[in-house]
């Protein structure tokens, strides 16, 4: 089971529903990892029943950004948020038959699935690299090249990213991670002019 809300009941929908964790992938952005790893769970709860692709990619998008808006609201931008997740939706319902697994389960390698990953709104080419380090490490998707579409984020023994979370002492080793990157990107840049 995957372990990246902490939260068992919304880690075990992420662990069985792909769609789930798709939409934590969008939503993990300048909000903690826990919180947008739990809000699949909490949209589910706000929408009564499954998460469905086709279902919300055909809601009224004034509606799906009020359920996002409900407080607590589902991310820091709501309404946008909704929009990126409906767009997925859509995109999972008319290239993917509504299945989300299809993105990887159809991909030809780990190049492939790249592009399948990095065409998904809300993921850039970090996020995309992430997901597929994710997918490759936890979930068992074990295409050819996957590790290098991941790089460097499918790194065996590394602690960079959501690919690397399996309980709460990686999900530390994690935030270590970040706050070192953080630091080192904080500092001036010394110049070598004059010396």
């Amino acid at each position: 089971m995957l372990h990246l809300s902490q939260d068992d009941d919304a880690d075990r929908l992420l662990s069985e529903n792909p769609l789930a964790l798709l939409i934590g992938m969008v939503l993990d952005q300048q909000i903690p990892l826990e919180r947008a790893f739990s809000g699949p769970l909490e949209l589910k709860r706000r929408l009564g029943g499954d998460l469905d692709a086709d279902r919300i990619a055909c809601m009224d998008p004034d509606r799906l950004a009020a359920v996002f808006s409900e407080r607590p609201a589902l991310h820091r931008f709501p309404v946008a948020n909704a929009k990126r997740v409906q767009e997925l939706c859509r995109i999972v319902t008319d290239d993917y038959h509504g299945d989300p697994a299809a993105i990887w389960n159809e991909a030809s390698d780990g190049a492939d699935l790249y592009r399948r990953v990095a065409a998904l709104p809300g993921f850039g080419a970090q996020k995309a690299k992430i997901f597929v380090g994710l997918l490759g490490k936890q979930l068992g998707v074990d295409l050819p090249g996957w590790r290098e579409a991941s790089e460097p984020f499918g790194r065996p023994g590394s602690y960079m990213s959501v690919a690397d979370i399996v309980d709460r002492s990686s999900l530390a080793r994690v935030r270590q991670y970040k706050q070192t990157l953080k630091a080192a990107a904080s500092q001036p840049v010394r110049s070598e002019a004059g010396a």
